[in-house]
């Protein structure tokens, strides 16, 4: 009784967290075929995504940016598969940037925190979108990284210009998470001076603000290429049979 108190006067001291998942990109490595419709382990990418961001105890509702063709079908496959979080899906735009930002201003006036999240990361864990939402009710900006295991260099012309000390990198996956204002604010600068983000880290950045990290996921994934849906359905149906 005293833990089931301690964890609802917990949850009700926890800010509202508003998820947006970035899913109106165009699959130019996969064919022109919608990478977030392609079926993994019997259900589409998409849907794997949406379902760990429906269990997630942080996350209080689900915001899609879609292509615009796309904004039906994706909100089928919320009411087929049962994602019973309040969830709309939006027209996102012609960037990342442009797309997350339309979703983040159609968020609950009430949230406190903004977690983006890959549509594409369908191995993506409740765990550790909670964990994440976490360390950025403490410190603002979060996000999950991984060591670099390869040797990486920068290069100009074909030819090597310098090679990077990987044990000063990290690979960031998403979720990333951010203080509500923040993130609105970053996104706009980035629209404003036309600046090509790739993650929205990097547009927190750009204001000189630290962003921090937690242990990422080595099968935290992204799809990009048909090799990666083998690698993760592989991945899917191993941790399948563990659980």
């Amino acid at each position: 009784m005293a833990f089931q108190l301690f964890h609802k006067l917990r949850q009700a001291q926890r800010p509202y967290c508003s998820a947006i998942v970035a899913a109106a990109g165009s699959s130019v490595r996969m064919d022109g075929v919608n990478k977030l419709l392609k079926e993994l382990a019997g259900m589409p990418v998409l849907v794997h995504t949406l379902r760990a961001l429906n269990q997630a105890v942080g996350v209080d509702e689900i915001i899609i940016a879609a292509r615009g063709d796309e904004v039906v079908e994706f909100s089928r496959l919320c009411r087929e598969y049962g994602i019973d979080k309040p969830t709309k899906v939006v027209c996102g735009g012609d960037s990342r940037v442009e797309s997350v930002m339309k979703a983040a201003l159609e968020a609950n006036p009430d949230a406190k925190l903004l977690a983006v999240q890959d549509g594409a990361r369908p191995l993506v864990t409740p765990e550790l979108i909670d964990r994440v939402i976490e360390k950025a009710s403490r410190c603002m900006a979060a996000a999950p990284g991984i060591k670099v295991k390869d040797t990486v260099k920068t290069v100009h012309d074909g030819e090597v210009t310098r090679t990077l000390d990987r044990e000063t990198l990290m690979a960031v996956q998403t979720p990333q998470v951010f203080e509500a204002s923040l993130l609105k604010a970053a996104l706009q600068s980035a629209l404003q001076t036309g600046v090509q983000i790739t993650d929205d880290c990097s547009a927190v950045e750009r204001l000189g603000k630290v962003v921090y990290l937690v242990d990422g996921a080595e099968d935290n994934l992204k799809i990009t290429t048909p090799t990666d849906l083998i690698v993760a359905e592989a991945l899917l149906r191993e941790r399948m049979e563990r659980t």
